[in-house]
C-alpha cells in the first residue's frame, strides 16, 4: 500500500465518521456529568464508582449522537475502518491501573481516569489525520495531573471540568476541520 493510498483510506474515514465528533460530544455530556458527580459530598471511592457507571452510557450516547451527526461507524469499503474500534478497546487495557487506583487512592481517581482519557486521544491523531487530537489528548493529560497535583483532593470537580471544556474545543475544531475536508473532497 502506498502512502498516498493509506492518505486517502484515512480521509475517507475521518470524512464519513466526521472525525468522531460524535464520540467527542458524548464523551463532553459524560464528562459534565462526572464533573457535577464530583461536587457532591461522597467519599471519592463513591464518586469513582459513579464515575465508572456514568462511564457505561459513552457507547449508547455516542450511537445516538451518530444519529444526529449523520456519522457512519461501519465503512465496509475502507480496510482502516476496523482499527477505529482497536484502537477505542485500547483504553480498556488501562483499567487495572483505574482499579488499583480506585482501591488504593481513590481521591486521584478522577485525575487518573483524565489522564487515561488524554492519552487515549493520541492515535486518534494519525488515524483522522488530525493533530488537534494530540494537541488537546496531550492537554488532558498534562492538565489533570497538574491539577490533581496542585489541588489535592480539595476541588477535584474542576479535573473533570477542565476536561470537559477540552472535549468541546476539541469537538469544534473537529468539526471546522471536517468541513474544510468536506470542500476540499468536493473541489477536487
Amino acid at each position: 500500500m502506498t502512502k498516498n493510498t493509506l492518505d486517502k483510506l484515512r480521509n475517507n474515514l475521518s470524512i464519513k465518521a466526521k472525525n468522531g465528533i460524535d464520540f467527542i460530544a458524548a464523551a463532553s455530556i459524560l464528562w459534565a456529568a462526572i464533573s457535577f458527580l464530583w461536587t457532591l459530598e461522597y467519599s471519592s471511592y463513591d464518586k469513582s464508582i459513579g464515575t465508572f457507571i456514568i462511564s457505561g452510557i459513552m457507547l449508547p450516547l455516542a450511537l445516538v449522537l451518530s444519529k444526529v451527526f449523520k456519522t457512519e461507524w461501519k465503512i465496509k469499503e475502507n480496510p482502516l475502518q476496523p482499527l477505529g474500534i482497536w484502537l477505542n478497546l485500547a483504553q480498556l487495557f488501562y483499567f487495572p491501573f483505574l482499579i488499583f487506583i480506585l482501591l488504593k487512592i481513590p481521591d486521584y481517581f478522577v485525575m487518573t481516569y483524565a489522564i487515561i482519557t488524554g492519552a487515549h486521544f493520541f492515535p486518534y491523531g494519525w488515524f483522522y489525520k488530525e493533530t488537534s487530537y494530540v494537541i488537546i489528548g496531550g492537554f488532558i493529560s498534562i492538565a489533570a495531573l497538574i491539577i490533581g497535583l496542585s489541588i489535592g483532593p480539595e476541588m477535584p470537580y474542576l479535573i473533570p471540568l477542565t476536561t470537559m471544556i477540552a472535549l468541546i474545543v476539541l469537538g469544534l475544531i473537529l468539526s471546522k476541520s471536517y468541513k474544510s475536508k468536506m470542500r476540499k473532497a468536493y473541489n477536487t
